[in-house]
């Protein structure tokens, strides 16, 4: 008798906690719902969420500072001896006339035909000459 006791007992304990676990699952649906449906339709987006992240001038600008880093990588391998000089002089004029682009852009960009500063000098330790380097 104590058997059968021990099973009647079991079947009834466990049949609340399934009713309770479907009902908590019911009600964690409708508010998981709720919560969407909030963000999605009452929640305005900021404006800073649709402005892109680098202007224009701040791409020319990283686009120029790439290329004078590369014409100055381009003169010291050279000068190594890894390049012949009409290799050289072709992509020494290819970088050159993509430099001359990206200037053109960016005084088209900022309407004023000022020099910017290099974004890079800072970081790198080292000063930005004023004016035109010797041997160039």
């Amino acid at each position: 008798m104590a058997m059968n006791l021990a099973m009647t007992i079991i079947p009834m304990a466990i049949v609340p906690v399934a009713i309770d676990i479907d009902t908590l699952a019911v009600v964690a649906c409708v508010a998981l719902t709720a919560a969407v449906l909030i963000f999605v339709f009452m929640i305005q987006p900021d404006r800073g969420d649709s402005a892109p992240h680098r202007s224009q001038l701040d791409q020319l600008m990283e686009r120029r500072d790439i290329i004078y880093d590369n014409l100055r990588d381009l003169k010291f391998e050279y000068r190594t001896g890894k390049f012949a000089e009409e290799d050289y002089e072709q992509m020494k004029q290819t970088l050159e006339a993509e430099a001359a682009l990206v200037l053109a852009e960016i005084e088209r960009v900022t309407e004023s035909p000022g020099t910017l500063p290099r974004s890079d000098a800072a970081v790198r330790g080292r000063a930005v000459p004023a004016g035109p380097r010797a041997g160039n």
